[in-house]
């Protein structure tokens, strides 16, 4: 079968949203040890937002958008990057990346319960079966009690969750809202306002903002691959994959990210791996396999 242009440019967005954000948890871990939380995210995504409006302007990609795009964009900056990656980037202080993104792969459970919930629509029973070993697999991954026993752990583990949850219903909502028909364009502005709005809560909660000339080697390192192909590759992949394949689909970067997350973790920081920390990555990814599988979900 012969591949189309678009056909490439879905195959080459899905590696960048599987591999590349797999290993963002290990550089943003690493950033935040030095830098505070939501200060890091903001210098992340004013720095990637304002450079893809730079090189959509050479490429001369129009960048004239309507009042209602903007605010589609706006929303959709929040959800994911705000609350979706800033506070969550605010929980790896309390628990290792590993855990994090092993706690994040339960998205696709989530964006299949939302649009049950929002849309009707059916779920296949092997769906059900899926959703049910995602509930077994979280259970035993957030009740180990080497966890849980650790200072603050319970809040990073429910603070994750609200942001899943943010990311799962912004991805449904960006699949269907009208938007900018450049899908670099949308990451621009939705990066950019979003680290506007960051660097607002920053100064709010009084975080300490140290100057770029401060930070460590491995700090600087790791924020211009965050910028670079967190930002601009992979989110840029992730918006034009909503808009080219299912939510549902765009989803399954979770079956990639924990492994990648996982591997690097241990191999970079010396996190412990547990074995039922484990278990329960099989078993939870083995959920989110039933609830992608093919005609695993029918439209009412």
């Amino acid at each position: 079968m012969k591949l189309t242009k678009e056909t490439i440019l879905i195959v080459l967005a899905f590696f960048a949203i599987y591999v590349v954000w797999g290993s963002t948890y290990l550089l943003n871990k690493i950033a935040v040890q030095e830098i505070s939380p939501l200060f890091l995210s903001s210098t992340r995504f004013i720095f990637a937002g304002f450079l893809i409006l730079v090189i959509s302007k050479i490429l001369k990609l129009p960048l004239k958008i309507t009042k209602q795009q903007f605010l589609n964009n706006l929303l959709a900056g929040f959800l994911f990057l705000v609350y979706g990656n800033g506070v969550f980037v605010w929980a790896l202080k309390y628990i290792d990346s590993s855990f994090a993104a092993l706690e994040a792969s339960s998205l696709p459970l989530v964006v299949i319960i939302l649009m049950r919930i929002l849309y009707g629509q059916k779920i296949h029973k092997k769906s059900l079966f899926g959703v049910l070993l995602g509930i077994i697999g979280i259970y035993l991954l957030v009740s180990q009690q080497d966890i849980t026993n650790a200072e603050n752990s319970l809040l990073g583990i429910l603070m994750i969750a609200t942001c899943i949850l943010s990311w799962a219903f912004a991805s449904i909502f960006v699949s269907k809202a009208k938007m900018h028909t450049s899908y670099f364009v949308n990451s621009g502005y939705q990066m950019f306002t979003a680290g506007i709005l960051l660097s607002i809560g920053s100064l709010i909660v009084g975080e300490e903002w140290k100057s770029p000339l401060l930070w460590k080697t491995t700090t600087i390192s790791s924020m211009i691959l965050l910028v670079v192909f967190g930002s601009i590759v992979a989110f840029t992949a992730f918006n034009f994959l909503l808009k080219k394949v299912s939510p549902e689909k765009v989803a399954t970067s979770s079956y990639v990210n924990p492994l990648m997350a996982l591997l690097l973790g241990w191999y970079v920081l010396d996190e412990k791996i547990t074995l039922q920390s484990i278990i329960a990555a099989i078993i939870l990814l083995v959920g989110v396999y039933f609830i992608n599988s093919k005609k695993s979900i029918k439209k009412a």
